[in-house]
């Protein structure tokens, strides 16, 4: 009798009817029910029948395993790839537990809605929570999707925690050249919840998998209802909720695209790099000595020490993109030293002006960079792309590569 064996437990009167769990304790017996609800049951004077034995290894959490389920030469291939969160947590239902394990047939079981519009192969990367990504897991996630699309993906799906999905949607948006969608998704709200986003989220990311748009994109609900999936840039995209299921959104615009959940027809909104436009490449150089400062009245000067020394400093300015004038000298004597030195807003619409106020002038004339329009986790992605990859990095700094600058930002709009 194993973990993820199909069970009935006899006890007395009563008799239960699930999925062995894995447990913590010899003396109880846990039973994933068919209703999604866990019961523990004292193992004395229980009678256990195993009615299906479905046994597997679980693998170390960091391992990369992958799998594949029959093919059909019909369909689309897209490449399943797992870093954890709450969608990958809820995936595996023979067991409930969080584990690395992360295979087509475990999408398929979890999501039977899946079956039929793909090909799927599956692939771990990562078992963590998002807040606990890195850059090195960044650089395994971009190497794992390159080697999926050289391998013949015509489109790849990441699931991943929705707490950084923005960070590391970024990270692959300069990192990776890709001629077929790379689709990030996850869900708020966990399976055995009767208002999960999981299988809905999973199903038009799988859908825009298949759609034209080779670029790097979070597919999440639209809305509160269960009708539709918005496409966000990756770099344009921020997390504005803690628990709506409709927590993205795409700052400074509409979505890229929509996905129907019903009709599962994707359309677009905008212009997008259309499938097979770009070839195929992978800078996934990375310089993590590179910081998001956040200004905020008051705010201590002490700050700016964990900064000293530093490859790059992004600023989360007030307004146009300002930081208190005593500042200044320091931002100045920091870039002198070969700090590059980025200032952004701390507003969510418009961008960057360091033209109109004087402490605006006075910045420029320190050296700090505007940062136009980009988000401030973007613009720490693409510092620490830039510093990385960019021989001119001020310039890069300067030059949309993403789709996270925008020409130009109407006041009125």
């Amino acid at each position: 009798m194993n973990a993820g064996d199909r069970v009935r437990v006899e006890r007395g009167d009563s008799v239960y009817e699930g999925v062995l769990m894995p447990s913590t304790t010899t003396q109880e017996v846990v039973v994933k029910l068919d209703g999604g609800y866990n019961v523990g049951i004292d193992r004395d004077g229980s009678d256990v029948t195993v009615l299906e034995s479905d046994v597997y290894e679980v693998g170390e959490g960091g391992e990369q395993e992958t799998s594949a389920v029959a093919f059909d030469d019909d369909l689309p291939t897209v490449a399943l790839i797992s870093t954890g969160g709450t969608i990958a947590s809820t995936v595996d239902y023979r067991t409930g537990a969080v584990t690395a394990q992360f295979t087509a047939e475990d999408v398929l079981r979890a999501v039977p809605d899946l079956a039929g519009r793909a090909n799927y192969r599956g692939r771990v990367v990562a078992n963590i929570l998002s807040e606990n990504m890195t850059p090195a897991v960044w650089r395994d996630l971009a190497r794992a999707v390159h080697e999926e699309i050289e391998a013949g993906a015509d489109g790849v799906v990441v699931m991943h925690g929705t707490d950084t999905m923005q960070y590391s949607a970024s990270a692959l948006a300069f990192m990776l050249d890709t001629p077929v969608p790379v689709v990030f998704t996850g869900s708020q709200r966990s399976a055995d919840r009767p208002s999960s986003d999981n299988v809905m989220n999973a199903v038009c990311a799988v859908e825009a998998a298949k759609a034209d748009c080779a670029e790097v994109l979070v597919c999440m609900h639209a809305s509160e209802n269960d009708d539709r999936c918005a496409l966000h840039r990756g770099t344009r995209v921020r997390k504005n909720h803690t628990s709506r299921r409709d927590a993205f959104e795409t700052v400074g615009n509409d979505p890229l695209g929509v996905v129907d959940y019903d009709s599962e027809a994707v359309t677009f909104a905008r212009e997008y790099e259309p499938r097979g436009a770009t070839d195929l490449a992978l800078d996934d150089d990375l310089e993590e000595e590179v910081e998001l400062l956040k200004f905020t009245p008051g705010m201590d000067e002490a700050f700016l020490d964990v900064c000293e020394g530093k490859a790059g400093v992004v600023v989360e300015g007030t307004g146009l993109g300002h930081v208190h004038t005593d500042l200044i000298d320091r931002l100045e004597s920091m870039v002198d030293d070969g700090t590059v030195v980025v200032m952004t807003s701390q507003c969510l619409e418009g961008r960057v002006c360091d033209r109109v106020y004087d402490t605006g002038r006075d910045l420029l004339d320190a050296g700090v960079v505007e940062g136009e329009d980009m988000l401030p986790g973007t613009a720490k992605v693409k510092l620490m792309w830039a510093l990385a990859n960019a021989e001119a990095v001020e310039e890069t700094m300067r030059t949309p590569l993403a789709g996270e600058l925008t020409a130009r930002s109407a006041p009125w709009t």
